[in-house]
């Protein structure tokens, strides 16, 4: 398996070396080809030799003078002189200047040493002097201008005299006859002139390459061309000023030892000759390795522990990746070019040995990141779960999430910019006194603002440590006192809503602790009143069993269970009922009922029950129907309900109100009545099931009447509320009314 491993790897190797071949030569073609297809005397290569060549003609042929003559030359304007002169702003300010110079100098030196605070006075007044000598005589201002230029000179041909064995160098391939249009003055490197004709010296059939001058495209030489060295001098330039020559350059056929650019084109022709079977060879190479593209892979447990690392690297990454291998690739490439031209063999070899590795590089991480993509096999691809999921995990989504997060409270994401932008500048700063002590000012007050800062930053970080401590109480179970809430900050926002809650956590104990007591009292409640009837059927039952009863006794026992029988009978719907309700499982039937007689209805199956109790009914109605959208049957049972508890609860000789009317398309139906028992301040209890107003329970009702009735006014998109005020107890209906 190993040796199989091995010679797939090897395979491998020659496939991506022969491709690599292939593709450098290519690429030399695209890049170099242009130029290897032309003479060389026609190439780019040789125009810049060219170029110094007549740069270095006019440096040391066409400027002949020699430095004093130049110096000689030398002539210096009035605008000179006056520009010289206020250079530096008009006498008195020069003065001024000066001495502010010397001021702190001489101060200094004073409490040193007065001898060098006499040396610089005497500095100081030599300088005042010769400015002042400068306003008062041209004669005085034109020596300090000549001596300038005459400096400037000597640099000038100090520096051209380190080009001269270069234009040696070229003088013996370039030949030259140029005349000087103004002096008439004959400049030439061509021997034979005396005797023969400089057209049968210079001509086409007899060089290489020949520049006339003027010629289309040339005009006349100036020696002030400056292609390449570029270097210039206001005197030079001003003593050759309007010289233009004519003439021929060219290149003689005729070889001899010096002539160094004809060994160039020598070597320009090896390199023509070398690139031509490079293209060859690689051509050669690219067509074998199409033939051999099945040996372009790897053993496949190599490549599968390869791609599981590179499928770890985030995708953004992989793609960066990609273009620095590419970059490194072309570099190669070009490296490869230059050693070929330039018959560098073991440089060639190493530079496509590490394209070859580069290359190997670029195919793998490109088929590994294109791996089913879209247009591949995979489901996922295909949809874009894949990609989306690839993007999430680059870097650059997760700067973007966390750019995004930092600015998610805009007012703290600018806080912390403009901090960060200061202590950056401050750390700049620092780092620019140091280089210029000026600007020591402008530290000076980022300091003091960063002090400022500080303290804001120490501030805020206090309160933050305070709500950290408050939420790990609160995390804990110990809720403790509120946070304070200062300003209108993000951490004091943060602040207010931890105590909302912190609040919410308080209710909702209170919420757990009284559904608990609910609960118990439910079912204390529920056992109570089901034991009760269920107790004295189970104890006249066993009545009826003894032998010498009689039947009025009989009859007696058998009314007893028939009524406790029922009474359990309606508990157990009512409560069956109530859960129905409280789960929604109910379904209304709604159509169109006339209010006011639906309560009338109602009140009607109690009125004995009524003048029994000794209540006085006290009912406000429209005159007209008042109409709504409701299930009559379940409706009725509320005021069914709602009219039994007023029965069983109020105090006797009293009145009873019952009232609807209609306000806005709503019908509010009001019940009131003063109870007999003291109720709980918390009205909201009466509304939970087994609940009742008689807290001994010795009343006939379930307690699951009130509970019943607010779950049907719910499913009618209703309210119904109960207020109680001392022993006024009232509820009241509202219901959407037809129009």
């Amino acid at each position: 398996m190993a040796t199989k491993s091995r010679n797939k790897l090897i395979k491998l190797f020659v496939f991506i070396f022969l491709l690599t071949y292939g593709i450098s030569g290519i690429f030399m073609t695209i890049t170099s080809g242009g130029n290897y297809i032309k003479n060389y005397y026609e190439t780019e290569e040789f125009r810049q030799e060219y170029y110094q060549f007549v740069d270095l003609l006019g440096i040391f042929e066409l400027k002949n003078l020699s430095k004093e003559e130049v110096k000689k030359a030398i002539s210096v304007s009035a605008e000179e002189i006056e520009e010289h002169r206020t250079h530096y702003g008009d006498l008195a300010s020069q003065i001024e200047n000066i001495e502010e110079q010397y001021r702190y100098r001489i101060e200094e030196a004073e409490e040193a040493n007065k001898e060098i605070a006499d040396v610089y006075r005497e500095e100081r007044d030599k300088k005042i002097a010769d400015i002042t000598e400068n306003f008062k005589n041209d004669d005085h201002v034109r020596a300090k201008i000549v001596k300038e230029k005459e400096e400037q000179l000597d640099d000038y041909f100090q520096q051209i005299e380190g080009y001269r064995s270069q234009f040696l160098l070229y003088e013996d391939s370039f030949k030259y006859y140029l005349k000087n249009k103004k002096s008439g003055e004959v400049i030439t490197n061509l021997a034979g002139v005396e005797d023969k004709p400089v057209e049968e010296l210079l001509n086409k059939q007899n060089t290489n390459f020949i520049q006339y001058y003027p010629s289309k495209g040339s005009g006349y030489l100036t020696g002030n061309e400056n292609f390449v060295y570029g270097e210039y001098n206001d005197v030079i330039l001003e003593v050759y000023k309007g010289q233009t020559f004519e003439g021929v350059i060219g290149v003689p056929k005729t070889k001899t030892a010096n002539n160094v650019v004809s060994g160039w084109a020598k070597d320009y022709e090896k390199r023509q000759i070398m690139m031509l079977v490079f293209v060859s060879t690689s051509l050669i190479a690219l067509i074998l390795s199409w033939f051999l593209r099945k040996w372009a892979s790897i053993p496949m447990e190599i490549e599968r522990k390869l791609v599981d690392f590179y499928v770890r690297i985030p995708i953004d990454v992989r793609v960066i990746l990609i273009g620095i291998t590419a970059i490194f690739v072309l570099i190669s490439f070009f490296f490869i070019s230059d050693s070929m031209l330039y018959f560098q063999l073991g440089d060639e070899v190493v530079a496509i040995l590490i394209a070859s590795i580069l290359v190997f590089i670029l195919h793998f991480q490109g088929k590994w990141l294109l791996r089913d993509w879209p247009e591949g096999t995979d489901p996922q691809w295909k949809n874009g779960e894949q990609l989306r999921h690839e993007w999430k995990q680059s870097l650059v989504s997760k700067f973007y999430l966390l750019l995004k997060e930092f600015f998610l409270n805009r007012s703290i994401g600018m806080q912390m910019t403009i901090l960060l932008s200061f202590v950056f500048l401050l750390g700049a700063s620092i780092v620019i006194v140091v280089i210029e002590p000026v600007f020591v000012l402008v530290l000076g007050v980022l300091l003091v603002t960063g002090v400022i800062a500080l303290i804001v930053i120490m501030k805020f970080t206090g309160y933050f440590n305070k709500i950290v401590a408050n939420t790990d109480e609160l995390a804990s179970g110990r809720l403790g006192a509120d946070l304070p809430v200062e300003g209108k900050s993000i951490l004091a926002r943060l602040a207010a809503n931890i105590n909302i809650l912190k609040h919410g956590v308080k209710q909702s104990k209170n919420e757990q602790a009284k559904s608990e007591r609910l609960k118990s009292e439910l079912i204390t409640n529920v056992s109570h009143d089901l034991r009760t009837p269920l107790t004295s059927i189970i104890t006249y039952s066993e009545l009826l069993k003894t032998p010498d009863l009689s039947e009025a006794d009989r009859a007696a026992y058998i009314e007893i269970i028939d009524s406790k029988s029922k009474r359990l009978k309606v508990l157990i719907d009512d409560l069956f009922e109530a859960s129905k309700m409280a789960s929604g499982s109910v379904e209304l039937v709604k159509e169109k009922v006339d209010l006011v007689q639906l309560l009338q209805q109602a009140l009607a199956e109690h009125n004995g029950a009524f003048e029994n109790a000794g209540l006085q009914l006290r009912i406000v109605t429209p005159e007209k129907a008042v109409y709504a959208m409701v299930d009559g049957q379940k409706l009725w049972r509320v005021f069914d309900n709602l009219i039994g508890n007023i029965l069983k609860y109020s105090l006797e000789n009293t009145r009873v109100y019952i009232t609807l009317n209609q306000n806005d398309g709503e019908s509010i139906i009001t019940f009131k009545n003063v109870t007999k028992y003291e109720l709980s301040e918390n009205v909201d209890e009466l509304y939970e099931r087994f609940k009742r107003g008689d807290e001994s329970r010795n009343t006939d009702g379930s307690g699951l009447g009130l509970a019943i009735a607010k779950s049907i006014i719910d499913l009618h998109e209703g309210e119904m509320n109960i207020d109680v005020d001392g022993d006024l107890f009232k509820v009241t209906i509202t219901l959407d009314s037809l129009q």
